[in-house]
């Protein structure tokens, strides 16, 4: 599971002294720990790592939308704490599909479903995500989908 590796990543980081690390890894527990806070009021996910995984690839695009932002701002040192975490984040993020396998992967989808239109879109998105939620940027599925229904 995604969040026993997050733990023994801490265990290794703190070892080791890396402040920075260990520095990010605690602040993806703290929002797991919040989205865990969240769920208890709603429906939990039937599998943790896809709730583990959302939160991780929420972290990651804020971090990417930070660092552009500073870059553009000429913060580079900013810019660079931010990648830093972002290249942790990402280290506990399962393999993403590649674009090839994507394509595939809802060209099977639409035909498996009928969708003929851009009306199906939401069809075949919620189908995307109950199925490949932790695999696919569902930002980049939408665009993928709306190119396969056009």
């Amino acid at each position: 599971m995604i969040r026993d590796d997050i733990k023994a990543g801490l265990v290794s980081a703190m070892k080791a002294r890396d402040a920075e690390k260990t520095a990010a890894i605690r602040l993806i527990q703290a929002a797991i720990k919040n989205r865990d806070i969240e769920a208890r009021t709603g429906t939990a996910p039937a599998d943790d790592d896809v709730l583990v995984t959302e939160v991780l690839q929420k972290m990651a695009k804020q971090r990417r939308e930070s660092i552009e932002m500073f870059e553009k701002g000429g913060r580079t040192e900013l810019a660079q704490a931010e990648k830093s975490e972002l290249a942790v984040i990402e280290g506990f993020l399962p393999a993403q599909m590649g674009e090839d396998e994507a394509k595939a992967a809802i060209a099977g989808i639409v035909a498996e479903l009928g969708a003929t239109s851009v009306k199906d879109m939401g069809r075949v998105m919620a189908a995307v995500k109950e199925r490949f939620a932790g695999q696919l940027d569902m930002s980049k599925a939408s665009g993928l989908v709306k190119g396969a229904l056009a």
